[in-house]
């Protein structure tokens, strides 16, 4: 039986994607988080990548695991990339990158999943998705079966600002547009306080705010259940789970934008141009373990 090791930076968006690889292919996993010992460090990583030299010593402590157990190493994000290089070929096992990374060394990785906005090049060894990899299952928080709509609040990042009077015509457009059907929403660990208070001025059948309850998470079960999906425009990894898992109408909510032309934005095009559920593990096909 097959298993991967999943190398963790301990950022829940990446660690996730990681996960949803596995699930995809069906393989069993484990997970290995390790964190450079400074960032000059991991500075030093992408020097020794292009001198093609792998070590651990960069990193601080990690748990040692039996490495030769395993047929594949996977890893997304910046700080993992570099020590999936080192058990790869330390180990002789299959290196898969998620996401592009960008400052190491495409052309020894067996396969890299880049998503199509962060346009990647045309290499052998690079699948390219339309959207991050997701992987969902209903949870059953939610036992109400009537017509209904689905609300997924992010906020604020790098690129977006969350205006309060543009969210609230938001919500006032859903309300009155869709009077008869239930409606759910949900926030994020980056969703602004007035953003949550604001909420408070609606009657919700269903509403989960992350910031009291952060163990739950009702995001798939909103994509079983609603047939539209209203969705902010900061999260790539909501968006993405959403088109990956349903065939539900999805509606983009706008966002302050300090900048035009993002992976966001253009993720967003994506969304918005397909209009039914994205087979990921047939895009994932070629992609051998």
């Amino acid at each position: 039986m097959k298993r991967i090791l999943i190398i963790s930076d301990g950022k829940p968006g990446h660690l996730n994607q990681s996960i949803a690889f596995c699930k995809i292919k069906n393989i069993s996993y484990d997970i290995l988080e390790v964190k450079f010992k400074s960032k000059i460090l991991k500075l030093l990583s992408y020097a020794y990548d292009k001198s093609k030299f792998y070590t651990d010593s960069l990193f601080t402590q990690y748990r040692k695991y039996n490495f030769d157990f395993y047929d594949a190493v996977v890893s997304t994000g910046s700080s993992t990339y570099y020590f999936n290089k080192f058990i790869s070929k330390k180990y002789n096992i299959k290196s898969i990158a998620l996401m592009l990374p960008k400052s190491y060394r495409y052309s020894d990785f067996d396969y890299i999943i880049a998503q199509d906005h962060d346009e990647p090049p045309k290499l052998p060894n690079i699948v390219s998705v339309p959207l991050n990899l997701s992987y969902t299952k209903a949870k059953n928080i939610i036992n109400l079966k009537e017509k209904s709509i689905g609300i997924i609040i992010g906020g604020d990042n790098d690129i977006f600002k969350m205006d309060i009077e543009n969210m609230r015509n938001t919500l006032n457009h859903i309300f009155k547009s869709y009077d008869g059907y239930l409606k759910f929403v949900t926030t994020s660990r980056r969703t602004p306080k007035k953003i949550e208070e604001l909420l408070n001025e609606y009657k919700f059948d269903y509403k989960l705010i992350y910031s009291k309850q952060p163990d739950i998470n009702p995001i798939p079960d909103f994509i079983k259940l609603c047939e539209e999906l209203y969705i902010t425009i900061d999260s790539t990894s909501m968006l993405s789970e959403a088109r990956a898992n349903s065939d539900a109408l999805i509606s983009i909510i706008e966002l302050r934008s300090k900048k035009e032309n993002t992976k966001f934005h253009k993720l967003a095009k994506t969304v918005n141009k397909i209009k039914t559920k994205v087979d990921l593990s047939k895009l994932l096909e070629d992609v051998k373990i």
